[in-house]
C-alpha cells in the first residue's frame, strides 16, 4: 500500500517487494496538457507541477501477482538523498545547477529519458521549454 507516502518519502532507485512482483521507482511523473483537459482548467499541468505531488513511476524489475491491499515493502534504497522533493527541487526550481545535475544523471536506477535530461542540460547551461509539455 502506498498510504501516506509522498515525493519526500521516496527516493529515485527505490526497490520494493510488492505482492510477489519486485519494482523499482525510476522517476517522478511530469504532468502534461492532458490534465488541463481533464479538468478542464487551462494550468492544470502547471498546477500540480508546482506542487510538487505529481506522483512516480515504477518499473518491473521482477513480475509477479499484485492484488488490492498487498503492501510495498522497501528491499533497498540505493540513492538516499535523491527523494523525489529533491529532484523535483532540481528539475522545476533550480534546473541548471550543474553539480546537482551531473550527480542526478549518474543515480543507480534513474530512467534513461530523465539521464538524458539532465546531460542536455548540462551540455546546453538551459532548460527546455516546458509549454509543449503543460499546455500542448
Amino acid at each position: 500500500m502506498l498510504d501516506g507516502l509522498t515525493e519526500a518519502d521516496v527516493c529515485i532507485g527505490d526497490r520494493f517487494d510488492l505482492g510477489t512482483a519486485q519494482v523499482e521507482l525510476s522517476q517522478a511523473r511530469q504532468p502534461c496538457w492532458k490534465l488541463n483537459l481533464r479538468f478542464d482548467l487551462p494550468d492544470m499541468a502547471r498546477q500540480v507541477q508546482d506542487s510538487g505531488r505529481t506522483g512516480w513511476y515504477l518499473r518491473v524489475l521482477v513480475p509477479g501477482r499484485v492484488a488490492a491491499g498487498d503492501r510495498m515493502v522497501l528491499t533497498a534504497r540505493p540513492n538516499p538523498g535523491w527523494d523525489l522533493a529533491r529532484v523535483q527541487h532540481l528539475l522545476y526550481r533550480d534546473a541548471t545547477d550543474r553539480a546537482a545535475l551531473a550527480e542526478f544523471a549518474r543515480l543507480a536506477g534513474l530512467s534513461n529519458s530523465w539521464q538524458v535530461l539532465a546531460r542536455r542540460r548540462l551540455d546546453s547551461g538551459a532548460v527546455e521549454d516546458w509549454t509543449p509539455r503543460l499546455s500542448g
